[in-house]
Parts: C-alpha cells; structure tokens; sequence
C-alpha cells in the first residue's frame, strides 16, 4: 500500500495538470470554426485551466501538501505550470491572429493590435503583461538576490491580478456561461491563501520558550504550544510567524524552518540560521514572544525503508536528520556527509559526533568546504557501498543539482533518491 500510495502521489499534480485544462477545453470546446481561430480558442482554455491548478497548488494547507507530495513540490509545479499557462495564453491571440492572415496581413495585425479595441481586449493584454512581469520577477536570479523577500511575495501576488484580468477579458467578451463559476472557484482560493496562509488563520498559537546558540549566525528555538499542539513528524518542517517582544522586532511573516526536535510535551524545537533580514533579527529573539506556527509539512523522510541510508546535509539542512537521530529512528547502517563552511559554521556539529560516537549505526564525514562547493565524488560512497543504499539530502539547491548526477553515475536509481532544498521563491 505504501508504495501505491507514493506512486500516486507522484503522479496526482501531473494528472491534475492535465485534467483540469482537458475539462475546460471539452466543456467549452469551438465548434464550426476555422481552424486557426478553433485552436487559439483551445489554447485560451488551456491557459485558463493551467492557471487555476498553479493558484491550487500555492495554497499552504498540509493535508493537500500530503496528498500533492509535499508543499516544496507543490511550489516547484506551480512555477511549472504558471509558465506553461502564459505560453498557452501568449498563443491565444497568435493563433487568433493567423486566423486573420488568410484576409490580409494588415487584419492579422488588427487582430493582435489593442490599439483600436476597447476593454474586452485591453483587459487580455493587460492580463498577459502583468503575468509576464510576475514571471520575471519569479525567476529572475538577479531580482532574488536583491529584493528582500516581503518585497518578492507582494510582486509575485500580482499574478493573481493577472488571472483576474484575464478572466475579466472573457466577461467582456460575453462568455460569461462558463466563466463565471471559474470566477467564483478563482475567489474562493485567492481568499483562502489570503486568509488562512498569508494571515495565518490555519496557524496554531505558540510562544518562544528556549533559545540557544547552535553555531555562529545560528539558534535553536523552543516553541511551547498555546492550545492544541500541531501533528508534526520528526523531520518535518513547519511555518513559523514571529512577533514583536519586549526588545526583539518581530518580522511577522511566515518562514521555513526544519523541525529539529519533538519534546514530550509537544514543545517544539526549530533550527535558525541567518540568511536574510528576518532570520538575522531572530538570533536576538527572547523567551515570551508570541508565534503562529502552520504545519507540519514534508515527507522526503516519512518513507524510508528498512535499509543501509547516506545521508547528505549542506549547512542548517542537517536539521531533519538532527531530529530523527534524537527521536531514536536510527535501525539501519547510515552514513552522513555533514558539510558546512567552517567549524564554527556548523551547526549541531559536537552533538553529532557525540551521537556516532555512541552508536555504531551511524558513521559520520564531516567536512569543512569553505565558501565554494568542493568536488563532491571522492566523498561518495563507492558504487557497491551505494548498492541497496537510500540517498536522502537536504540543502542548499547547488548541492542537490551536483549531487544527484554523480549518485546516478554510481548506479543509484531515481527511486533511491530523496531530497528537500529551501527553494521557497
């Protein structure tokens, strides 16, 4: 069953993806139309469907995470799909236009011109300018680095505005039959993350009650629940809000952070390293500020079968093997690679290797790299020792792009390797 269950989590955002756009091409298929004009109407539909599944999958529910594979995937596929709607709709008026091309050329570009039209086509080329400076600023590496991140999420949420011009275009145009009810379930999302994720209405209240220094630019927070405690899985992360306290700034959006330990008494602990504004101002943070904390989200450890394990880590990604190593779900020979950029760097490190020192399951390689990534290939494991072995890694993105091609040139199959990054953009 668990097998079934993996493999249907796999295929349920692809299958989603296709499904969806599929419906709304059959449910508002052209008829009687030219060819060219047929297609770009299907290619409009298609846009349309591929943008409500991209608005579905940045909803911040864990119990959709868990049935869509993990709220990072959900995240990966709704980039994914967010372009593919704006190719769809950029071949919309394209398609529409060449159309006109069996007239003239000149009513093939009165087609594609808005110069001449009125809203019900200013509001499209409206939509699709708006989703185009989303786009940019989503994967723009130089805008990622220099936008902070409160800055980047209100700009990526002008996507939306772009959805509801487009869909404002089809209204105008009088299409109103099926677009109305695609309105009503567009709403209904928007509000929902707007709400329940952005507001934090699905958070649970906790307050701060430990902090201690793990490494230079690092902490460890204890976090006391205030009421019913979240269902949260060693290895797990959740989302966490910071308030403001008596001297500490709290930054008040939700952020990322690796679960790093479960007490008994449901407190929990998360790890924090400084890589931004926000989480530079939390290594100040005191006792008795106020958090809401969402979660828990990922699975990439909730699986693991009973076998020989590597494990990779890069920097605070050590966090969720920290937490299995503490609630004792060690049963197998694992090796971790611990890499960080110095000494002082690393966090949890003098724990770890009182763990390996004491239980012979674990080997640990910990591995100083400095600032740049080293040649990773005469740390692996040799292609016997990997044979039979899971591979789980968790870290910076850099890290799993150099290590997966070098795993699957040992041998490693793809459903041997499973990783977590903080790619959260």
């Amino acid at each position: 069953m668990t097998g079934l269950a993996s493999t249907l989590r796999l295929l349920s955002i692809p299958l989603l993806s296709v499904a969806v756009p599929f419906g709304f091409v059959l449910w508002a298929f052209p008829e009687d139309l030219a060819p060219a004009r047929m297609i770009g109407i299907v290619f409009g539909w298609i846009g349309c469907g591929l943008l409500l599944v991209s608005l579905l999958l940045m909803l911040r529910e864990p119990r959709l995470a868990r049935w869509l594979g993990g709220l990072e995937r959900m995240y990966r596929w709704h980039h994914v799909t967010g372009i593919l709607a704006y190719v769809a709709l950029l071949l919309h008026p394209l398609a529409l236009a060449a159309n006109g091309l069996s007239t003239s050329p000149a009513f093939a570009w009165e087609t594609l011109s808005a110069f001449d039209e009125g809203w019900a086509v200013w509001s499209g080329w409206l939509g699709l300018l708006v989703l185009m400076l989303g786009l940019i600023v989503t994967f723009s590496p130089t805008l990622n680095r220099r936008l902070s991140y409160g800055t980047w999420r209100w700009l990526h949420a002008a996507l939306a505005l772009g959805v509801l011009l487009g869909l404002a275009h089809l209204v105008l145009l009088g299409i109103d039959e099926p677009v109305l009810p695609i309105i009503a379930v567009v709403a209904l999302i928007l509000a929902w993350r707007a709400l329940r994720g952005d507001l934090g209405l699905a958070a649970h209240p906790y307050i701060v009650s430990a902090v201690r220094p793990i490494a230079a630019g690092a902490v460890e927070i204890g976090l006391r629940p205030l009421g019913d405690p979240l269902a949260i899985a060693a290895g797990q992360f959740v989302l966490v809000a910071f308030f403001a306290g008596p001297t500490y700034r709290g930054c008040g959006e939700f952020h990322p952070f690796t679960v790093s330990s479960i007490d008994p008494d449901r407190v929990l602990h998360v790890g924090v390293k400084a890589l931004g504004d926000c989480t530079r101002r939390m290594l100040s943070i005191e006792q008795g500020v106020a958090a809401r904390v969402m979660g828990g989200f990922g699975n990439f450890l909730a699986d693991r079968k009973a076998a020989p394990q590597f494990w990779v880590a890069g920097g605070i990604g050590v966090a969720p093997f920290v937490a299995l190593l503490r609630a004792g779900h060690l049963s197998d020979a694992t090796t971790l690679l611990y890499l960080y950029r110095s000494e002082a760097d690393a966090v949890f490190l003098s724990e770890l290797r009182t763990i390996a020192a004491s239980d012979p399951r674990l080997s640990l390689q910990a591995v100083a790299t400095g600032d740049t990534l080293p040649d990773l290939t005469p740390m692996l494991p040799d292609a016997s020792q990997l044979s039979g072995c899971d591979c789980y890694f968790c870290g910076p993105p850099g890290l799993i792009a150099a290590l997966e091609p070098l795993l699957r040139a040992k041998g490693v199959t793809a459903r041997h390797i499973h990783y977590e990054n903080f790619e959260f953009r």
